[in-house]
């Protein structure tokens, strides 16, 4: 019980025991629970909501377990707004239960006191090799290990996570809790090889030679998209991704803090206003910069960003400039501001227009955040996987998730552009449905002396 009471205020941001169980008894336990239809991985909310009310935490982690690998990230950084609490019937009234909190609170418990015990089935046949241990790889990792394949998950970094642990930053997901939820996952029986780059030294070909019977590439978004604009290239001008990620690898100590390219006292300017680059302007206030300035060129309530990112944000001082075109980049031997063009609102349901009014925002620092896409290395390396104009993967249906390349499967932001977390985890556990029915065919024709064929 002591355990119990410590744990209790483990997180002043979360739940304590007594707010979670008073939250969850809220619940109507409504006959058709839009709450479910509005979760992209139709997580059974009101059945472990009412095992919250219950105090019975060890049945509520079980019924998460049933859909999600990733519970205590997705309480955190899932924008329930827009999802399970938006569609709460009790939000028309504007008191909609807090299921994320409630879900967190459940999955922080769990983590801590192992509430659930681990179930590992009797192995089936079939290795399948995951590259990228992100939200994707993970869930496809674990929901695959629970089925009872070998699973192995390929990572470049020297830490598992991918954009959770080097994209988002550590005041909206704490790195204990992502390595917390790893650890979950290896103990399913997932073994992680990491500082393994696939696609130079390892290729999808010599994994396959290695044994693998599928291969899942869950890679993510890698790369930032680049602004053609002039002065993109003057010292000082750093894209959003790049930012988070020397941010992530300082709290590691794995470089120098002053390697951070975002100094105390610095100017910052952020194009693009989604959940990046609020992520990004959040993050320069903590390396304690000047002012933080992110311009946009929607209306204000247009903002691409949750409505509660953006007061948090507002709430620590940054400001939010809307209806400004990006121009130019200024500065001779380092960037010094940014020029944009006026953009006039004739009123709502017309379209805005660019004027010739410019204004000039004083910057030593600007940060690109217009969005991410796929990176080419495994793809290059790899005959057969087909790609769109711009860079995804392109799959089939049937089986789902796999690539034009027999075997080779994919799923998450690297297919479908970038998304939710939550959004990527229901894409891979399509996906790694596609690949159990993939393999088990494919064991099944071994036994017949058959062999897969494109």
């Amino acid at each position: 019980m002591k355990e119990l009471e410590r744990f209790i205020d483990y997180d002043p941001a979360g739940f304590t025991l007594r707010e979670a169980v008073i939250e969850a008894k809220r619940c109507l336990h409504c006959v058709k629970p839009l709450c479910r239809t509005g979760c992209p991985i139709e997580n059974e909310i009101p059945d472990f909501i009412a095992e919250m009310a219950k105090g019975n935490l060890g049945a509520a982690s079980a019924i998460i377990a049933h859909h999600s690998n990733l519970p205590a990230v997705c309480g955190r950084v899932c924008p329930h707004e827009k999802q399970c609490e938006g569609s709460c019937i009790l939000n028309k009234r504007g008191k909609g239960i807090k299921i994320g909190k409630i879900e967190r609170f459940i999955a922080d418990m769990d983590g801590e006191l192992s509430l659930t015990p681990i179930v590992i089935k009797k192995k089936v046949p079939g290795r399948i090799a995951v590259i990228g241990s992100g939200p994707a790889g993970l869930t496809v990792a674990g929901d695959l290990s629970k089925m009872g394949f070998s699973v192995t998950v390929f990572d470049a970094q020297h830490e598992a996570g991918g954009v959770l642990m080097y994209g988002i930053p550590e005041f909206r997901l704490p790195k204990q809790v992502v390595r917390r939820e790893v650890k979950k996952i290896a103990n399913l029986g997932v073994e992680f090889r990491l500082n393994t780059m696939i696609g130079t030294k390892l290729t999808l070909d010599m994994l396959f030679e290695e044994g693998f019977d599928a291969i899942f590439i869950g890679t993510g978004n890698a790369l930032s998209k680049f602004l053609p604009l002039p002065g993109i290239r003057l010292p000082g001008v750093i894209q959003a991704t790049y930012f988070l990620q020397m941010v992530a690898l300082a709290k590691q100590k794995s470089i120098a803090s002053r390697e951070v390219p975002i100094h105390a006292n610095d100017n910052v300017v952020i194009i693009g206003a989604g959940n990046t680059a609020i992520d990004a302007a959040r993050t320069a206030i903590r390396c304690k910069a000047k002012t933080v300035t992110v311009i946009n060129r929607a209306r204000t309530n247009e903002i691409a960003a949750l409505e509660s990112e953006v007061k948090s944000a507002q709430s620590e001082g940054i400001k939010f400039l809307s209806l400004l075109n990006p121009l130019e980049l200024i500065g001779k031997y380092f960037v010094t501001g940014l020029r944009c063009n006026i953009i006039h609102d004739p009123g709502k349901d017309k379209n805005l227009i660019i004027t010739e009014k410019i204004t000039t925002i004083p910057a030593n620092k600007v940060i690109i955040a217009i969005g991410q896409r796929p990176a080419s290395r495994i793809i290059g390396s790899t005959r057969g996987i087909e790609v769109d104009e711009n860079g995804y993967v392109k799959t089939r249906d049937i089986p789902y998730g796999m690539t034009m390349r027999s075997g080779v499967f994919s799923g998450g932001d690297v297919v479908n552009g970038p998304a939710t977390v939550v959004r990527a985890m229901k894409d891979a556990k399509m996906a790694a449905r596609g690949i159990a029915q993939y393999v088990e065919a494919k064991k099944l024709m071994e036994k017949c002396g058959l062999k897969m064929t494109d």
